[in-house]
């Protein structure tokens, strides 16, 4: 069985708009270590991540800890906005989520990050058989591949995680199907647009 730790970043500063350089908050850079100290006695042996800063480092400290690198992948990144800047962020989701081809000019559909993200998951799951790794992602990124795999997570799902940074989700796979999930661990904290 491999178990795949999905970590949802710690609280970011929206303040900073270059989405790839947005760095965590104050807070968030603290909740990262509940984080850390949840994961530290789970036998990761792999690192995945998000290329975005915030991703990186809500992860950076366990790294640190148990002496692992952390592997960027380019495709695990958050869904691409294009002309899209988050003025009306549950509007331009909703309509994102009743059409999952749905995209503003210039940026991607959920579809397009499920693909690509699914893409490195299934790739991930193979080379790592057998062995705890963890993911660390995005919101939307994360419910597009929740959605892969239960088709029931939608909009309405995609709404009660917004407020979770950092969110912990496990999913344990025979191969490249789930058999199990488990929360494992929920901060809650104010999405600011």
């Amino acid at each position: 069985m491999t178990k795949v730790y999905f970590v949802r970043h710690a609280q970011s500063d929206n303040t900073v708009r270059d989405s790839l350089a947005r760095p965590l908050t104050e807070d968030g850079r603290r909740d990262s270590t509940a984080v850390s100290w949840l994961l530290t006695d789970r036998d990761i042996s792999y690192i995945a991540s998000s290329p975005y800063t915030r991703a990186v480092d809500t992860v950076s400290h366990f790294a640190e800890l148990v002496g692992l690198e952390i592997n960027i992948y380019e495709d695990l990144r958050e869904r691409g906005a294009g002309g899209w800047h988050g003025e009306h962020f549950f509007e331009f989701a909703e309509k994102q989520w009743a059409d999952h081809d749905f995209r503003a000019e210039g940026g991607e559909s959920l579809r397009e990050v499920q693909e690509r993200n699914i893409r490195v998951l299934k790739k991930l799951l193979a080379e790592h058989e057998g062995e705890n790794i963890v993911v660390a992602t995005h919101g939307t990124a994360l419910s597009t591949m929740l959605n892969f795999f239960y088709p029931q997570y939608d909009f309405e799902c995609f709404k009660k995680i917004v407020n979770f940074m950092p969110f912990v989700i496990r999913l344990d796979f025979e191969g490249d199907v789930v058999v199990n999930y488990q929360v494992e661990l929920v901060i809650h904290k104010e999405y600011k647009n």
